[in-house]
């Protein structure tokens, strides 16, 4: 017997859209055509459709979408690296556990890189 004030249990997942794309549209075209079409969607990083349809609705792409450099990612990943690797000594040196040898060696270690990523990211900016 099921009860009127039920909690539905979120199952996790994302999340449905108000607004469902379900209609399909078929466009007819060469092979030539086609290849232009998946480049220029390609060159301002949309799939065919977002492209097709973008060009459809506005009649213009806005380019104004920023790529950021490889650096700049590569830059961002070892920042994201160190920050973890900081954090889980942190978390040992806010614990119980004293720092190890090898957890104070691995802190320097840490720290130099810190600074040599930083020397990068100055001369890159140069």
């Amino acid at each position: 017997m099921r009860q009127e004030n039920q909690v539905i249990k979120n199952k996790g997942g994302r999340p449905k859209k108000t607004i469902k794309k379900d209609c399909r549209v078929s466009v007819r075209c060469s092979l030539i055509q086609r290849k232009a079409i998946q480049s220029k969607a390609k060159s301002v990083n949309y799939s065919v459709s977002e492209y097709l349809l973008k060009m459809g609705l506005t009649g213009k792409i806005d380019r104004r979408e920023t790529v950021l450099p490889k650096k700049v990612l590569q830059f961002t990943g070892t920042l994201n690296h160190l920050a973890a690797n900081l954090n889980q000594i942190a978390k040992k040196r806010n614990g119980i556990e004293p720092l190890t040898a090898f957890d104070r060696a691995d802190l320097l270690v840490q720290s130099r890189s810190l600074k040599q990523l930083t020397e990068s990211i100055k001369n890159y900016l140069k």
